[in-house]
């Protein structure tokens, strides 16, 4: 699989079928068993590599927000560039409350997380990914946590981010997410890639058997995914989405 700058990429597949653990790999936090990574044409090995130093340049949302409890909304963006990068308190605040205001959440700046929906939550550790000035941002089903009135929220953010140009991988069960946003739709299966395509391909015309039967199940079907009916009528059984 390759990524190219400022592309966005969306792991399809069923749970457990291996994208977290790839999205994982890919910042080290897990090892992987076989296979080599680059990161800008690098080739980076886990023994040499100061590891640490290569997950500031790959920012990670994750699907449990993971931010301190005991920390504000503030606190938790500025936490990583002052106490990583040693980013003066003042610049990495006024960065940080910047950042806030981009993702909608600036008046929340003193609130504790106890204190926010879920999906301020999720804005506020999308807020403190981009503070350590990432090139590409992973994103562990940053949705699936999620009511179902909150996802649209964190996925305008996401939308955003795009239209920035931001390097992204995103695993999803969002299909009208990705069939909007991603140049490349990735369809996991078992711990391996199956198919690699366009999401017009991916979504219309798949390659593979396996695609196929995985998209028949969180597709309605007959709503024109696969044969010659007209797009616009595709819904998603797991978020309701309406694909159009």
């Amino acid at each position: 699989m390759e990524v190219k700058a400022g592309e966005v990429v969306c792991l399809i597949g069923a749970s457990g079928s291996g994208k977290s653990t790839l999205l994982r790999c890919i910042n080290f936090l897990e090892t992987a068993q076989s296979g080599e990574i680059y990161i800008e044409g690098r080739l980076i090995d886990r023994k040499k590599d100061d590891l640490n130093k290569i997950r500031q340049e790959v920012g990670m949302v994750f699907q449990l927000f993971n931010l301190f409890p005991h920390k504000t909304v503030l606190g938790n963006v500025i936490e990583a560039p002052v106490m990583v990068k040693k980013t003066p308190v003042k610049q990495a605040t006024e960065e940080a409350m910047a950042l806030l205001e981009k993702v909608g959440l600036a008046d929340k700046a003193r609130s504790y997380p106890s204190q926010l929906s879920g999906g301020q939550k999720q804005r506020v550790a999308i807020a403190r990914a981009l503070a350590m000035h990432p090139k590409i941002m992973l994103f562990d089903e940053p949705t699936s946590a999620l009511d179902p009135e909150l996802v649209g929220e964190v996925l305008t953010v996401m939308k955003k981010l795009v239209q920035e140009g931001m390097t992204m991988i995103v695993v999803t069960h969002e299909m009208a997410f990705a069939r909007e946003v991603a140049d490349w739709v990735v369809y996991m299966d078992e711990g391996r890639i199956v198919e690699v395509d366009r999401p017009s391909v991916i979504f219309g015309n798949p390659a593979h058997e396996r695609t196929r039967v995985f998209l028949s199940r969180v597709l309605e079907p007959n709503a024109g995914v696969f044969g010659n009916q007209p797009p616009g009528n595709e819904v998603c059984n797991l978020c309701g989405c309406k694909i159009s």
